[in-house]
């Protein structure tokens, strides 16, 4: 089949653009990466002088990498569409968000949409896949203080162990209101398989768009950090509250993410842009946590109720193009995320300015030594 002139011409400005576009993301990795671990390190007195200033300073800085990560896809019109519960109202609360995951581009969503809601983004943990440390983003999260997790049974306990530390040491010590997990351990594609042959085996339901979620990493964050006497736990039992007056753990924020056709974003289509604007879905349902069961086999169970009902939500959007309304509602009602330009530019432009801040100044002492 001939190619025209006319679409000759459309793929090698898609190609220019996806050059370009990677060429930005790489000059602004090389700015504000380095950036914000240097100011960080300039920042160290005030770590031991003021402690909560300093992770106050560090939130802010990590919300801007994060709305730098946002920006890539809003400015390729990849843009948010959010329906159900207003999560705005817990924003200033703590809260554990549990997520289906279908592809990389999951996180970059949740970067995005998560920008307008108050505190969140600076003040949220994330628990992610061990490879993610290995990236370019990777030493932000070290720092900032996420978890990374190690998938499959040889490292599944060990794992669970070190997930209960890292809370006790960092959530609340560092003020943390948001821990985002994705219970299903792996992309859909990975694990629908397993996940089906697994309810099929256990008489339970056969589900498309989500799989079986794992239990362990909610147990353990709901353990670790719901105060006494909530979620039917008993006081003194690992859920002592430490360095803070925090009501502890208040909400689970049940996020499940829909993409048009069933067609996810992943992280190199968020980058390059060549993927035609797209509007990602994002539905939220909010449950108090003293309704969530304690005991491990009422919480599988309550568990794997919530992603049945993202099977039903997800079947639901890909018939009609739309979440079906919530319970006491006759109509759906959506809302569209946005983004301020003018605010995307100037941290962008900030990170600019402050990678030839820092360059400046290793040449100043490189001249001055040597």
């Amino acid at each position: 089949m001939a190619v025209t002139l006319e679409q000759a011409q459309r793929v090698g400005y898609t190609c220019l653009k996806a050059l370009l576009r990677f060429a930005f993301m790489v000059a602004n990795n090389l700015v504000a990466i380095p950036s914000y671990v240097l100011y960080l390190i300039m920042l160290q007195p005030l770590r031991v002088l003021d402690s909560k200033s300093f992770w106050y300073i560090e939130g802010v800085l990590f919300k801007w990498l994060l709305a730098m990560v946002a920006s890539w896809g809003w400015w390729a019109g990849y843009t948010v569409v959010e329906w159900g519960d207003d999560v705005k109202a817990v924003s200033e609360d703590e809260a554990m968000v549990l997520v289906n995951h279908q592809a990389t581009g999951d996180v970059c969503t949740l970067m995005m949409c998560l920008q307008d809601k108050g505190t969140v983004v600076r003040q949220m943990m994330w628990l992610m896949d061990h490879i993610f440390k290995y990236t370019n983003f990777g030493i932000v999260s070290l720092i900032h203080g996420d978890f990374f997790i190690r998938q499959g049974k040889a490292h599944r306990d060990q794992q669970l162990v070190l997930l209960k530390e890292h809370l006790e040491k960092y959530y609340r010590s560092r003020n943390r209101k948001w821990i985002v997990l994705f219970p299903e351990g792996g992309f859909l594609r990975k694990r629908r398989e397993t996940s089906q042959a697994f309810a099929k085996k256990n008489n339970l339901p056969f589900l498309k768009h989500v799989t079986l979620p794992r239990l362990g990493a909610t147990q353990v964050i709901l353990k670790t950090l719901v105060a006494p006497q909530e979620n039917g736990t008993p006081a003194g039992r690992d859920t002592v509250i430490k360095e803070s007056k925090s009501k502890g753990l208040q909400w689970v924020i049940d996020t499940t993410i829909a993409y048009p056709k069933g067609e996810p974003i992943d992280i190199q289509t968020w980058i390059l842009g060549y993927r035609q604007p797209t509007v990602t879905h994002v539905h939220y349902r909010i449950f108090p946590v003293k309704d969530v069961p304690a005991e491990p086999e009422a919480l599988t169970h309550w568990l794997y109720q919530r992603f049945i009902e993202k099977e039903d939500l997800l079947t639901h959007f890909y018939e009609t193009g739309a979440f079906p309304p919530l319970q006491g509602q006759t109509k759906a009602i959506s809302r569209e995320m946005t983004l301020s330009n003018l605010w995307l530019v100037g941290i962008q432009s900030l990170a600019f300015l402050s990678g030839g801040m820092w360059y400046c100044i290793f040449q100043y002492f490189y001249h001055c030594l040597f």
